[in-house]
């Protein structure tokens, strides 16, 4: 019997929802069936080498043989705090202010959890939004609310938002207003702020400020959690390399659970992302990269008869055909390009594909190659 296999615990599993990329294995298999054979534009997933530096880095930390710490190296924790400060304008934080993680998913996934919400909460996401958020917010058994900004989001109860600026999947960016005014309207409820920035660094037509920018929290991240991650900016996604950054009072609660449930970033991990979070040119390298990939692929979106929508910053195009998403997804994989549908982030999404800058140099200039021929 049901009940007798449990013991009467909750199912957590059965309260998520199903794995969005468990459900397109139809359409890859229509991609790779292409004479060219798979170009997979459907995954946010780096290609690109990572630096040498980092790599010495990560050999030069590979012989410490004991336990690391929770709250990280000294000099994981000041390099973190001054890359925010030197790259995107944050506040001066303390080594207090930081806190590394077993990558951004992770700490997204498990966060509504460790701040003790449940049943009674209720957690803002946006409309569009990388699924983690929500699944965060059921991991916790907390309610999910959508809402593009604060103000249509439900009065009084809700325990902690989502932002997301540039944003997965539709790459629109937050100005500095439409962040002041989300600070504003969360503090008036005693809400936390989860602001997922970890395509901060990827800017093309639109310039994306950090919820910890002066401009935005007037020097004060009480209740302001940023989350950055090393994946995007420095090819880092294998070594599952990110952090919180804000409110020490958050920073220290998150640290505490965090110890209890022995979850601590690799020691040569944190010497790797010290070498990475100190040095800028190869951030600077990575996203040129990204910029040429974007200029081969847009235009041919556009002259296949698509419409890119948002798409200022970050690794993606958000493209449309004013058609059911999974009609758009189909199209594009008769030609062997594997994109996402749009429907993975939200009902709202459902008319959109993501599509990708994430491939070689060659797979891009193949991808738009096909888009621009007909029956390619």
């Amino acid at each position: 019997m049901a009940g007798a296999a449990d013991g009467g615990r909750r199912r957590v599993s059965a309260a998520l929802p199903d794995f969005p990329w468990d459900t397109i294995a139809g359409a890859r298999a229509t991609a790779a069936a292409h004479p060219g054979g798979l170009v997979d534009l459907s995954v946010g997933t780096p290609v690109d080498p990572v630096d040498p530096l980092i790599r010495d880095a990560l050999a030069a930390a590979a012989e410490f043989p004991g336990y690391p710490t929770t709250v990280g190296t000294p000099e994981l924790r000041t390099a973190a705090a001054q890359a925010l400060t030197r790259r995107y304008g944050s506040v001066e934080l303390g080594a207090d202010q930081i806190l590394p993680v077993i990558g951004t998913k992770e700490a997204i996934a498990g966060i509504c959890t460790t701040l003790g919400l449940g049943a009674d909460s209720t957690v803002v996401i946006p409309e569009v939004a990388y699924p983690t958020y929500e699944v965060s917010a059921l991991l916790a058994g907390a309610r999910a609310v959508r809402a593009d900004t604060t103000g249509t989001a439900p009065g009084g109860d809700a325990a902690l938002v989502f932002l997301n600026s540039p944003s997965n999947p539709t790459g629109a960016v937050m100005g500095v207003d439409e962040l002041r005014a989300a600070v504003a309207w969360a503090r008036e409820r005693g809400a936390v702020i989860v602001s997922d920035e970890c395509y901060l660094g990827l800017a093309w037509d639109a310039q994306p400020v950090s919820i910890l920018d002066p401009r935005v929290c007037d020097g004060d991240v009480s209740g302001l959690l940023a989350v950055h991650s090393l994946s995007k900016i420095s090819n880092l996604a294998s070594y599952r390399a990110g952090f919180f950054a804000g409110d020490a009072d958050l920073v220290g609660e998150l640290l505490a659970v965090r110890k209890h449930s022995g979850l601590m970033v690799p020691f040569p991990i944190q010497g790797a992302m010290t070498a990475a979070l100190a040095d800028d040119r190869h951030v600077d390298e990575q996203a040129a990269r990204y910029r040429a990939r974007r200029e081969v692929l847009k235009p041919a979106v556009i002259e296949a008869g698509l419409r890119v929508d948002h798409s200022e910053a970050g690794l993606y195009l958000w493209a449309t055909r004013d058609e059911d998403a999974r009609v758009t997804h189909h199209w594009l994989a008769e030609r062997g390009i594997l994109a996402a549908p749009g429907d993975f982030y939200g009902p709202s999404g459902a008319t959109h594909v993501r599509i990708a800058l994430t491939a070689t140099d060659a797979q891009i200039a193949e991808a738009a190659r096909r888009l621009r021929s007909p029956g390619a």
